[in-house]
């Protein structure tokens, strides 16, 4: 389970964690979330947002959100995608996730192997949301926020699925492609959605 480890080798109760969802689907924005826990008020049972069922991460995120130092939300969108591709919009979002906090962070833990070129002394953790507690909790708001995201536009493009898969390349969601073609929300920068625009 994550602990606060990391988080006080950096700094006592300024380290951001932070995490995206949504760098492998077909359609949709990717979004981070940065989180500055109070370790001596933390929200029980963080962990990693993918090992959480939907209604235990729905729960965790009100209570990260009320019980957390600060947090925020970055969002690149898909134009953004598309433009500078999916690394760098990712990077992008967390940028925005870390700058939309509303304290000053002394160090920032980033999930994954690579962390932004920004101003903040970072560190990159790999499966850091399975180790940081305060990764874990910007993974639950930033999957959390996305999905919701793609639930609303599920309700403008019903035909994709997006309100189960959320985007991701499911067997309806390419069937829906290939049926309706894509969508404002699709990126066409990759290979699914590229392929069938050259049709």
């Amino acid at each position: 389970m994550p602990d606060f480890a990391h988080e006080r080798l950096h700094h006592p109760s300024l380290v951001a964690g932070v995490d995206e969802a949504g760098r492998g689907p077909l359609a949709g924005p990717v979004v981070a979330a940065a989180v500055i826990l109070r370790a001596e008020d933390c929200p029980q049972g963080l962990d990693d947002s993918k090992k959480l069922s939907a209604p235990r991460r729905a729960v965790l995120e009100v209570e990260i959100k009320a019980r957390a130092l600060c947090w925020g939300v970055g969002i690149a969108s898909v134009e953004e995608i598309d433009t500078i591709n999916i690394l760098w919009a990712t990077m992008l979002a967390m940028t925005r996730a870390v700058e939309a906090l509303s304290h000053e962070c002394a160090h920032v833990l980033v999930d994954g192997n690579r962390c932004p070129q920004w101003r903040w002394a970072s560190t990159a953790i790999v499966e850091g949301d399975a180790k940081c507690l305060s990764i874990a909790a910007a993974s639950i708001i930033a999957k959390e926020t996305r999905d919701r995201m793609m639930i609303a536009a599920a309700v403008e493009h019903p035909h994709y699925g997006w309100e189960s898969n959320k985007g991701y390349g499911s067997a309806k969601h390419l069937a829906a492609l290939r049926t309706h073609g894509p969508t404002t929300l699709h990126r066409r920068s990759f290979a699914p959605v590229a392929q069938l625009l050259l049709l």
